[in-house]
């Protein structure tokens, strides 16, 4: 529709400058002026030959009735009015369309094409509520399921990029991110004054990558936040349009930092030798290659299907109980609400996730397997704190593949029926009919409860803030 509608506009153009009406051109060319008429207005698609015709009469190359750029600014303010009217956010509001007429002022048109270009960008800024987020991310989870979590072409674009710097063995080099950035034309620069809203930014103008001068809490090294800002770019991703097209895009350039500093071809030695040796833990991996705990956790997710015949789960979850990140592919129940999402449910208070907060020895793994309605899992779980707080990074089998796993042996087993709010949501009777009525507690407000995501062209990132950065920066 949108072509149809350019060269509509370049049809009346060239006809009007040749001081034709639509019939007298319709006569020449062999058609009534009303049939014309449609193809002007993007209606009716006129067949090559035809246009062969028109162009011949109006004195131009058929090449200049098909080029993609309207042929003057009024015609562009007209092509922008029309393509915004048959947009889904107009569509939304039920209003009848406007077709520009001669006596239209450029002024009123201008008018009406500001007025769509705002509603456009209110829309694009309301895809950050907190509803539309947890609905994307429910689908994108889901989506992954189905694949197994694992993406072919990340993996082959990070050995691409390994390749082009050397890099064959060992834990990655800061010097080597270094020159993976160069080879993709930036430059890194450390700086203290980063906007509060974003953990890099990239100057595409200038060829830099902005980043902090040290590690931010929550085990994000620079290595990591260095290759995601590059993912961008070696993905050739756009600015997003939908909240869904953000979370994919982060989803992605995680997946190829992880893939970076985890190359698949030396992971996936690395995990089938422990396979082969029974021995296979998150701890191992994360110390082979220099990572978190958490990143070698997820990147096992990726390859544990695909390279060694395992499904598994993961869940990051908070001191308070609450899901941070989830996935499964082996059948656990993940708690979820009414419209499938994970995170922010509480996860049942007998599994390791949990459990593990109960232990006076944190520094390595928790070993514990689980009984539920959906069969029983091995589950190794490592705790950390962030300076916000505790949480615990779990991987999680079912029984029959806890037999490549170290902590195998471990006797600690419990048992959960969670949906089932008597397992450990409910108090003990007991406990009801004593304290029922007689207590009186003050909860914590979560602060982002009430806190929307700053409203921009990235979500969560502040616009203004963002544009001064790089303007403070600048040559």
């Amino acid at each position: 529709m949108n072509d149809l509608v350019t060269l509509g506009q370049r049809i009346r153009h060239f006809r009007t400058n040749s001081g034709l009406t639509l019939d007298q051109l319709g006569e020449k060319v062999g058609i009534a002026g009303s049939q014309l008429s449609l193809m002007e207005n993007g209606r009716r698609e006129p067949r090559l030959t035809l246009l062969s015709s028109i162009a011949g009469v109006v004195g131009v190359q058929l090449a200049d009735l098909l080029d993609e750029s309207p042929p003057s600014k009024r015609a562009g303010l007209e092509i922008e009015l029309e393509r915004a009217q048959h947009g889904s956010v107009y569509a939304s509001l039920g209003l009848p369309g406007i077709r520009p007429s001669k006596g239209t002022s450029d002024e009123t048109l201008e008018v009406l094409v500001g007025l769509h270009r705002e509603l456009a960008r209110r829309a694009r800024e309301s895809i950050a509520t907190p509803e539309e987020a947890r609905r994307a991310n429910t689908e994108l989870r889901q989506h992954m399921r189905t694949i197994d979590n694992y993406l072919p072409a990340i993996e082959q674009a990070a050995e691409n990029l390994l390749s082009e710097v050397g890099h064959t063995s060992g834990a990655l080099t800061h010097r080597s991110v270094t020159r993976m950035a160069e080879k993709l034309g930036f430059e890194l620069v450390h700086v203290h004054d980063l906007p509060h809203s974003a953990r890099s930014v990239t100057d595409l103008a200038n060829g830099r990558i902005y980043l902090p001068p040290a590690s931010i809490p929550g085990g994000h090294g620079l290595r990591g936040m260095a290759l995601q800002a590059m993912g961008h770019r070696v993905l050739g991703h756009q600015t997003p349009v939908t909240y869904a097209d953000f979370l994919l895009q982060r989803l992605e350039i995680n997946y190829f930092a992880a893939a970076v500093l985890m190359p698949r071809r030396q992971a996936v030695a690395f995990l089938a030798q422990a396979k082969t040796d029974r021995n296979i833990a998150v701890e191992d991996l994360r110390d082979a290659f220099g990572v978190t705990h958490e990143a070698a956790a997820l990147r096992f997710t990726n390859l544990a299907t695909a390279h060694l015949d395992l499904e598994v789960h993961f869940l990051r979850v908070g001191d308070d109980g609450a899901v941070a990140k989830a996935y499964e592919n082996d059948g656990l129940r993940l708690p979820v609400d009414a419209t499938g999402g994970a995170e922010g449910q509480f996860v049942c208070r007998h599994w390791s996730a949990r459990t593990a907060f109960t232990r006076t020895n944190r520094t390595t793994e928790f070993y514990q397997y689980t009984d539920t309605p959906e069969g029983t899992f091995f589950d190794s779980t490592q705790t950390g704190t962030t300076a916000a707080e505790e949480f615990s990074i779990s991987i999680g089998v079912p029984f029959a593949h806890s037999k490549w796993f170290r902590g195998r042996e471990t006797t600690i087993r419990t048992s959960s029926t969670c949906p089932d709010e008597n397992c450990c949501r409910r108090p003990e009777p007991q406990l009801s009919e004593r304290w029922s009525g007689k207590a009186w507690s003050s909860a914590k407000l979560h602060a982002h409860v009430l806190s929307p995501l700053p409203s921009g062209t990235f979500p969560g990132v502040d616009d203004r803030e963002l544009y001064e950065f790089l303007e403070a920066h600048a040559d």
